[in-house]
This record gives C-alpha cells, sequence and structure tokens, in this order.
C-alpha cells in the first residue's frame, strides 16, 4: 500500500482522544525560512486552536514540516484549526516571499493516541525531532518546539497539560523533574517506528484493545496496527509515564 493510498483513507477523529497530527512542506520543501515565519504560525495557531476548542500538548515546528499532539472536545475541532492555520499560514508565507502555489503537501496525516501509555511517548517523540535530525544535541537548545514548557517550566501560553501529564507529580516542579527523568531512556526504533507508521497511515497509536476500541466507537472495521514486536517500556518508571 502507498502512501498516497494511506493518504485517502478516512480520518480518524473522536471527541478527547489525543491527536498526533504531522503536516509537511510540498515536496518536502522549507515551510519556515526565517524567525518571523515561526512566530507568525505558533501565534496563528494559538489563536485558531482557542477558535476550535482544541487544547495543544506538545509541538515542534521543524523546517519543513510540523508536528502537533492535541485534544479537542469536539470530532471535527482538529480539522477545523489546520483548515484555518494552513490557510492563513499560506497566505502569509506567499505574500512575504512573493510566491504562488501550494506550501503544503496535500491532507495532514495524524493518528489517535492512546492516552493511558502512549501519550507522553509521542509527546517525547515530537520534542526529541530536533535531537535526532542533528539540529542540537539537547531538546531544550531548540527553541521552537514544546520542551522548554513541559520540561523546563518555560512560559508558552500555547500549551495546555493533558491530564496524564499533570499525573507525574504533586506540583509543577515534580512533574517537570519526572518528565525530564523520561528523556534519560531513548526511544527504540520499533517504538519510533511504530509511531511514524500511525502518523502516515492515520492508524491509531495503541496497544490492539486501544485499535479495536477506536474504530469500533468510529462504526468502521478496525485498522491494521503496526506490530513487529512488543512495545518495551521503561524500566525504571512507572507504567503510567511512558
Amino acid at each position: 500500500m502507498t502512501d498516497d493510498t494511506m493518504a485517502r483513507r478516512p480520518r480518524l477523529l473522536l471527541p478527547a482522544v489525543p491527536l498526533h497530527i504531522i503536516q509537511r512542506g510540498n515536496n518536502r520543501n522549507p515551510c519556515f525560512a526565517e524567525e518571523a515565519d515561526y512566530l507568525v504560525y505558533l501565534s496563528l495557531l494559538q489563536q485558531y486552536a482557542a477558535a476550535a476548542a482544541c487544547q495543544i500538548h506538545a509541538y515542534v515546528l521543524m523546517t519543513n514540516h510540523v508536528h502537533l499532539l492535541l485534544s479537542s472536545g469536539s470530532a471535527n475541532g482538529p480539522s477545523v484549526l489546520m483548515r484555518r492555520l494552513g490557510q492563513h499560514y499560506v497566505q502569509y508565507f506567499n505574500r512575504r516571499y512573493q510566491r504562488t502555489g501550494t506550501l503544503w503537501e496535500g491532507r495532514f496525516r495524524s493518528s489517535l493516541v492512546d492516552h493511558e501509555r502512549y501519550l507522553l511517548v509521542c509527546q517525547r517523540y515530537i520534542e526529541l525531532n530536533p535531537v535526532r535530525a542533528r539540529m542540537v544535541s539537547e531538546p531544550g537548545q531548540y527553541r521552537w518546539s514544546s520542551f522548554r514548557a513541559n520540561a523546563l517550566g518555560e512560559d508558552d501560553p500555547l500549551i495546555t497539560p493533558h491530564i496524564v501529564y499533570e499525573g507525574l507529580g504533586r506540583h509543577d516542579a515534580e512533574r517537570r523533574c519526572t518528565y525530564r527523568c523520561l528523556f534519560e531512556e531513548t526511544l527504540s526504533d520499533h517504538m519510533l517506528e511504530q509511531i511514524r507508521y500511525a502518523g502516515n497511515s492515520n492508524s491509531p497509536l495503541g496497544p490492539e484493545s486501544f485499535v479495536v476500541e477506536t474504530s469500533r466507537s468510529l462504526g468502521m472495521a478496525p485498522r491494521r496496527k503496526y506490530n513487529r514486536q512488543p512495545v518495551v517500556v521503561g524500566k525504571n518508571l512507572p507504567d503510567k509515564v511512558l
């Protein structure tokens, strides 16, 4: 099955279930060229997330693509957000750089995320993108992500912590400390492949029970889940924070 075929699948969206969104520049071309571009995108994201009743838990803006982890009280909230955000950012970008045509690579891709065991894994995956791309050696060195807010307490009006993150400690300092500890353990190659497969195929990210439950809620046959080997959880941390 090709990526194009997978991209045409009906999008899986459920109220209150976290969603990992990926949007890439057309032909992998840059969608951010200067500092002002990142700032405009984040400003628009904040504006339209609020209007669409979406809560942003994590994000990273890479040179030619974007990752978001969000929740919404309505099933169509994420689609409304991404449509408005995409349209207005493209208008800004084309005007600024005197260009025409599309900026994004078709529809955004997404996967529903099981919050009990996969939400913080997905959050780490997102915030570690600049490290995997060898742009920085530590996630806190990258300016255009949510890591500084989630791990270091830097003020970021975009971020609304998920209840799973809130459960990491009794107060903000304890939660941030526990969250930073998660980054001491490397995400396995299998986990990276599982997250990428789910995002590229619009499939749920979670255990088989989550895949079946979400598909049943939408009246659809369960999507085939990437399952080459069992997920290996952390050795020294409670399951709920992985």
